[in-house]
């Protein structure tokens, strides 16, 4: 890459953006160890974790509309210093509810959809914001650097979690947490950026009517809609895992909070370790091969997982779920925005994103019931052996053959750095809402 691996943080305004947004994903992975042990200790329930990863992601559906809109119509560091301020007072009143010893789950919740709601109509401002920060001829090393935040900050939050969790409590994780939106607001008070955003769309705002049409679009490209097919069952299947992973600390492995917080942070970690490989060798194969193997791996890492009688094995198959779940991303998003025309690409990733967050909350309530009903191994397993079943059954239909077309869309006219950089931005924001 011209310039080097970091070339982006010559610049002031990306390092402060960068540094801070690391701290505040990593705080926000903390929180995340903290929100199911909380509810678990309250209702000993799995229908109320599935709720928790419902409400933990329904409001993004909401918002996924608004949230392009959002960022092409107004000053995009007041519309993320006022996110981060919101979400600052949503943390540090859960901290403040858990602390009281009220122990209402009701009130816990809807303050957890409330710090959702924020968080929802801020992500596309995010990935948005960073092409202010850096000339154009080093975004994609700034957007790559800012995926790469997300997905460290997904391998390390949950790990420091785990350890701070038994010495210092689950109030503290959500004091921590609230203590990272104070820096990341500081520090967007101190950046300068080089570059105004583009003037907002002509006309009036039609989020809903922008959804529409991108759905009439989406399903008339075999290769986007078989994406979209894709990603919902990757959600609605494997979505819930980062929660259920307490009731596998608590009642099948029998470990302590330490190790819960490690067991959330291999998820990370499985992603990171395979990425060097998704975004090397992988982006030479057929997409098609690609998701086969990530969409296998995956299946059978969600039947290990349930199958687990010990820790240990059950730690090697979140690792594997962890690569799977970054290989199916990875192609999917990769897919989409090669094949998708210009003139709907944010509409379609719109969708996209959509969709996902969709589905998360959705498994999140079925998982969650069936937890209760059948235990959790014959629910993770039961995921994992519904995804292979999809899978075999798109494979059998031909539907992957469709991801390897390369005379659709208009990355076939654009410049490769053009397609990476629309590439880049797409892992971004997923790996900003990944429920793993």
């Amino acid at each position: 890459m011209k310039g080097g691996s970091f070339v982006a943080f010559r610049y002031r305004d990306f390092r402060l953006l960068w540094g801070s947004s690391l701290l505040s994903s990593s705080g926000t992975w903390l929180q995340n160890v903290a929100v199911p042990i909380v509810v678990f200790n309250i209702t000993g329930s799995g229908v109320w974790l599935g709720i928790t990863g419902f409400v933990g992601y329904a409001p993004m559906v909401f918002t996924g509309p608004y949230a392009g809109w959002i960022a092409d119509r107004f000053d995009r560091r007041r519309v993320l210093i006022l996110g981060g301020i919101g979400q600052a007072i949503f943390t540090f009143a859960m901290c403040a509810y858990w602390a009281s010893g009220d122990k209402r789950i009701g009130i816990f919740i809807s303050l957890l959809a409330a710090n959702s709601f924020v968080a929802g109509l801020t992500v596309a401002t995010w990935q948005a914001f960073v092409t202010e920060m850096v000339p154009r001829e080093h975004l994609l090393n700034a957007i790559t650097l800012n995926s790469a935040q997300f997905n460290a900050a997904r391998a390390f939050g949950p790990s420091l979690g785990g350890l701070l969790l038994v010495p210092l409590g689950e109030g503290w994780l959500f004091f921590l947490n609230g203590m990272t939106f104070v820096v990341l607001v500081f520090s967007l008070l101190l950046i300068r950026t080089h570059r105004k955003p583009p003037p907002p769309p002509p006309g009036k705002a039609t989020p809903i009517a922008d959804m529409v049409d991108a759905c009439r679009y989406a399903f008339a490209e075999p290769g986007i809609a078989v994406c979209l097919i894709v990603v919902f069952f990757l959600g609605f299947l494997g979505g819930p895992l980062f929660n259920l992973i307490v009731v596998f600390t608590e009642r099948v492995w029998d470990v302590g909070g330490s190790a819960y917080g490690l067991l959330a942070g291999c998820l990370g970690f499985g992603a990171i370790v395979v990425a060097p490989f998704v975004a090397g060798r992988g982006s030479r194969t057929n997409r098609s091969v690609m998701l086969t193997i990530a969409m296998v791996s995956y299946g059978l890492a969600l039947v290990g997982v349930g199958a687990s009688p010990i820790v240990l094995t059950g730690a090697i198959a979140l690792l594997v779920a962890g690569a799977g779940y970054l290989g199916i991303s990875s192609t999917l998003n990769t897919t989409v925005q090669l094949q998708v025309s210009e003139s709907m690409r944010g509409k379609v990733l719109a969708l996209y994103v959509v969709v996902l967050t969709a589905a998360v909350p959705l498994g999140s309530l079925l998982q969650g019931w069936l937890v209760d009903v059948i235990g959790v191994q014959w629910t993770v397993a039961g995921a994992g052996v519904i995804m292979l079943i999809v899978f075999g059954v798109l494979r059998s239909l031909g539907r992957f053959e469709a991801m390897n077309d390369l005379t659709r869309g208009e990355f076939t006219e654009a410049t490769e750095e053009d397609a990476e950089i629309a590439i880049a931005e797409a892992e971004a924001t997923e790996a900003a809402i990944d429920p793993i």
